[in-house]
């Protein structure tokens, strides 16, 4: 479908998975592969190490990779924030229902009441702090 001036009409399913939270693929990630592992992620589950030249040696484990993926997709949502200014509250509430979605697992459910997916815990809130922050002052900037 076009418009009259020839430029392609966006639709509105495009808008709802722009406005999709980034951290809740992290999170269901998470959630997935602890399932998957029947609990075993803790600070002893070495995915993969390697000697520096230092001579310290590095390693990373399954809640270290999860933080990485969440730090990346917190990126993307603060850019997400700021490309959509005031437009999207949609998004600012699917985040909001993420972060207390992610508190309540942190709270009661037991493998996710690690160190790692506290961190993730904290990125939701950022995520809401910001996308709010972000359309206030894009909101008061615009009056």
């Amino acid at each position: 479908m076009t418009t009259q001036d020839g430029g392609a009409v966006k639709t509105s399913w495009v808008r709802y998975i722009l406005s999709f939270p980034a951290l809740a693929l992290v999170v269901a990630a998470y959630n997935a592969f602890v399932l998957l592992t029947f609990g075993m992620l803790d600070a002893l589950s070495q995915m993969f190490s390697w000697v520096l030249p230092s001579g310290a040696e590095a390693f990373f484990s399954a809640g270290d990779l999860f933080v990485i993926a969440g730090v990346v997709a917190l990126f993307t949502e603060i850019v997400k924030a700021a490309k959509m200014g005031t437009a999207s509250w949609a998004a600012r509430g699917m985040s909001l229902a993420l972060f207390a979605v992610a508190l309540i697992e942190f709270l009661f459910v037991p493998f996710c009441g690690t160190s790692s997916f506290f961190i993730l815990l904290v990125m939701t809130l950022i995520s809401v702090l910001a996308g709010f922050s972000i359309a206030w002052f894009g909101w008061r900037y615009t009056r």
